[in-house]
């Protein structure tokens, strides 16, 4: 997998060598996006969904992690695709001073909202299993195995969950 850097992206788009799609959930492009990006979230990414264009993907997210995985998806399905992830995703992008287009909306990123939700499950978990019975710890245990299992494998139920929720729509 190959990677490119927001200085060369901003080269390549102002000679339009290159077609950036975003993997991030259709919030989060709502909210702040690169113009001229093209919007398909990682959940939906397939190769028959790629825009028909014979330039070479620049894939983004917001922070690098998910256009990773994007990168590896497309590829294993096929390898003869010309893919780049975006370092530093729209972070780096805003970090180098580029513009983003911006609506004014302001929703929290899908890892920030798992972060959220996993921490007052554990909360709650705790505060029951105080207050009420015991049998409520087995909230804060299975939170924890889905994050452990989420770190190692990559894939996390709670923010696949989460991105289906009306907010991130």
């Amino acid at each position: 997998m190959s990677t490119m850097n927001v200085h060369e992206l901003k080269e390549k788009m102002g000679r339009g060598e290159v077609f950036l799609l975003d993997v991030r959930e259709p919030a989060e492009y709502k909210t702040e996006c690169i113009e001229g990006s093209y919007l398909l979230p990682l959940s939906e990414l397939c190769c028959e969904k790629l825009p028909q264009t014979t330039k070479p993907l620049v894939i983004h997210c917001h922070a690098g992690k998910r256009s990773e995985e994007a990168c590896k998806k497309l590829l294993a399905q096929n390898p003869q695709l010309e893919v780049y992830s975006l370092k530093g995703g729209i972070s780096e992008w805003k970090n180098a001073g580029y513009p983003t287009l911006c609506s004014g909306r302001k929703v929290l990123p899908l890892i920030q909202q798992v972060q959220f939700t996993a921490g007052l499950l554990v909360l709650l978990g705790l505060l029951l299993g105080l207050l009420v019975n015991a049998w409520f710890y087995i909230i804060p245990g299975f939170i924890s195995l889905g994050l452990m299992f989420a770190g190692l494998s990559g894939w996390c139920g709670m923010a696949m969950l989460l991105a289906k929720m009306p907010w991130n729509k």
